[in-house]
């Protein structure tokens, strides 16, 4: 075997890799393994291209680069003379890491907040107003538990903001090569 088959054996199996961990982040593999191919990619690369090394249909790598490019993992590019989208990968996994742990964390107070908005009046005039003993105590509780939710929601948007400007690394820096 030539070292040039033991490189591309060997980026095989750390693409194969890349594409496992993406499942912990709720990534399939399938786009973990398009990912993996732009990483070790020179050049930017077209849906055509990826295709071809990841054996799937255009339409699934289609779909897989506009998963990717919301998470900002990829990024279309433009290469004069060329008719075709370009894309390469972001190669930096701490702000590949970054981006995706600020989307979902995000996401996932815009999802509570809203529960909670809807939600907390009701409860508040169940509270006030109840029907029985049983439905105050069970509002009581519910309203303290909307309230450590939201504690819980701010400390949450504080790391995404703190992982987006920077500060984080204050307290966990990078590590140099």
């Amino acid at each position: 075997m030539s070292h040039r088959e033991e490189l591309e054996k060997s980026q095989d199996v750390i693409i194969s890799a890349i594409a496992q961990s993406m499942v912990i982040y709720g990534v399939t593999p399938s786009v973990g393994r398009i990912y993996g191919v732009l990483y070790f990619s020179d050049e930017p690369l077209t849906l055509d291209e990826i295709k071809d090394q990841v054996a799937m249909s255009k339409a699934s790598v289609s779909n897989g680069i506009r998963e990717l490019m919301d998470t900002e993992m990829v990024t279309k590019v433009w290469k004069k003379g060329e008719r075709k989208d370009l894309y390469i990968a972001e190669k930096d996994f701490l702000k590949n890491f970054i981006n995706f742990y600020v989307k979902m964390l995000r996401l996932e107070r815009g999802l509570i907040t809203k529960a909670l908005d809807q939600t907390e009046p009701v409860i508040e005039e169940i509270s006030q107003n109840p029907d029985s003993q049983e439905a105050q105590e069970l509002a009581s509780r519910d309203l303290e538990l909307i309230q450590d939710a939201r504690v819980y929601l701010n400390w949450i948007m504080r790391l995404a903001n703190s992982m987006e400007s920077g500060e984080i690394f204050k307290h966990f820096p990078k590590e140099d090569k």
